[in-house]
C-alpha cells in the first residue's frame, strides 16, 4: 500500500505538472489531483465525474489528457473497452488488468523489450512505441 507521504508526492508531481505547463490550479482540478492522488487501483473517467459531481465532464477529460500528455498517468485499455487510468510510476512499464475488479497493476518485464528488438526486422517501418496489458484475475479476486 502507498504511504500518505507517497500520496502527497503523487499530489505534488500532478500539482507541478499542471503549473508547469502555465495553467491555473483551479478548485476543479486541485479536486481531481486530490482525487486521483487517493487511487491505487486506477480509475476511469465516469468514476472520477461521480466522485467529484461539482466537476463538469469537460473538465475531467481536459485534465486526464493533460496528465496523459505529461506521461503522469497512464492510459489501460481494458477488454469492455472502456479506458482506466493509472498514475505513472515513470520509466517504461506495462500494465495488468483485474477482469473481475478493474484493479490495474504495473510491471517491468526486460524480455518483452527484446522480444521487440527480434521482431524490428519483421516489422515494415519503425517501432516507436508500444502498450501491452495483460488482462488477470488479480490474487485478491482469485481468492474470492
Amino acid at each position: 500500500m502507498e504511504s500518505q507521504l507517497q500520496k502527497q508526492s503523487s499530489q505534488s508531481n500532478l500539482i507541478d505538472v499542471i503549473n508547469k505547463r502555465g495553467l491555473r490550479l483551479t478548485s476543479p482540478r486541485k479536486l481531481i489531483v486530490q482525487y486521483l492522488s487517493s487511487k491505487d487501483a486506477g480509475f476511469t473517467a465516469d468514476g472520477i465525474k461521480s466522485g467529484l459531481p461539482s466537476v463538469s465532464r469537460a473538465t475531467v477529460f481536459r485534465t486526464l489528457k493533460l496528465l496523459l500528455d505529461a506521461d503522469v498517468i497512464c492510459r489501460v485499455a481494458t477488454i469492455e473497452g472502456v479506458p482506466r487510468y493509472a498514475l505513472s510510476k515513470g520509466e517504461h512499464h506495462h500494465h495488468t488488468v483485474c477482469i473481475k475488479c478493474d484493479k490495474v497493476g504495473e510491471f517491468k518485464a526486460s524480455m518483452i523489450e527484446k522480444l521487440l528488438d527480434t521482431l524490428n526486422p519483421e516489422i515494415p517501418g519503425q517501432i516507436m512505441g508500444h502498450n501491452i496489458e495483460f488482462h488477470i484475475i488479480c490474487n485478491d479476486c482469485s481468492k474470492i
